[in-house]
């Protein structure tokens, strides 16, 4: 008898199994599996890296003395950074290049693929041409400007001076012009990327719209400004929210061509992160720096959100 329960307890166990593991279930299963390793490294490398720099903000930290030299300091650093004249400096050049490497940008790379998109023969090699820059190496790019723009032997200078400029810009060597060079380079390098988002967004406007604008006579730039423009605004929106923190996190170039010098003037918060963390060895001040980029960069993007949505 007690066999026969046994036998059908188990039975009833096998059945039980059978039934809570339906095919969707084990297919739900494998993909948590799966998933498990992105989601502990999310959760190491991005929650809990989030969490201790928030800490480390409120604390003073020699990052070669090891955890234990953790030191809690409150609002030290944050009263600390409001004072840092070398904070202002650095987020005034940070909006400097902004305004250099977001509007005008976008206003050039929307003229350029109205241009290509009508009037250009082979389309797709111009999109090719535009887009290498993007896709190639930033320092390498970096070491290629940083030849053009020699304050005496760069060819740029070379034609100037040929052309009957006798003092032409130092450019990168020139604390007037370096943050201008930087932002020239940036712009080059990233401009293939927004004409080719440009391009993808006027295939989605259709041609009768344009055609019927013909017909009422409507001239190229009235076309342009009344139909382009308009219907390329969720575009406009995309673009102008990425570059925007793209002008923010902006470092490799700088560090490579003018370490934030000369005088500063192409020093920017992330390249100020940097040099207090990694070179002055204060994580605390450094991660302090590093939550207040993180606020003006939410505040910028809910006021371009807020306006795109008006």
């Amino acid at each position: 008898m007690e066999v026969v329960k046994q036998t059908a307890g188990a039975s009833h166990a096998a059945e039980a199994r059978k039934r809570f593991w339906t095919p969707s279930r084990r297919e739900a299963l494998v993909g948590w599996l799966f998933l498990i390793p992105e989601i502990v490294g999310m959760l190491l490398l991005n929650v809990f890296a989030l969490g201790f720099s928030l800490y480390l903000s409120f604390s003073k930290w020699d990052m070669l003395s090891g955890l234990p030299g953790i030191k809690w300091i409150g609002l030290g650093n944050y009263k600390e950074l409001f004072h840092d004249p070398a904070i202002a400096e650095a987020l005034k050049n940070n909006l400097l290049y902004t305004v250099m490497t977001v509007p005008i940008p976008i206003a050039i790379a929307l003229v350029l693929a109205v241009v290509i998109n009508n009037s250009v023969f082979l389309k797709s090699y111009f999109k090719v041409v535009f887009f290498i820059p993007y896709i190639s190496s930033i320092i390498a790019i970096a070491a290629v400007w940083s030849a053009l723009l020699h304050p005496s032997l760069g060819p740029v200078n070379q034609l100037l001076m040929q052309l009957g400029i006798d003092a032409p810009p130092k450019w990168l060597v020139d604390p007037k012009t370096s943050l201008l060079s930087i932002a020239i380079i940036g712009t080059w390098a990233s401009l293939g990327y927004t004409i080719i988002i440009y391009t993808a967004g006027l295939t989605n406007i259709s041609n009768e719209i344009y055609e019927a604008s013909e017909i009422d006579g409507a001239s190229p730039l009235k076309k342009f400004f009344r139909i382009t423009v308009p219907l390329l605004r969720p575009t406009t929106f995309f673009l102008a929210i990425t570059m925007l923190i793209g002008s923010f996190k902006v470092f490799d170039i700088i560090s490579y061509l003018t370490e934030g010098g000369p005088n500063n003037s192409s020093t920017v918060l992330v390249y100020r992160i940097y040099e207090e963390g990694f070179r002055n060895y204060d994580m605390g001040y450094a991660s302090a720096i590093s939550w207040l980029l993180f606020a003006i960069i939410g505040i910028i993007t809910a006021a371009t959100w807020k306006l795109g949505k008006d």
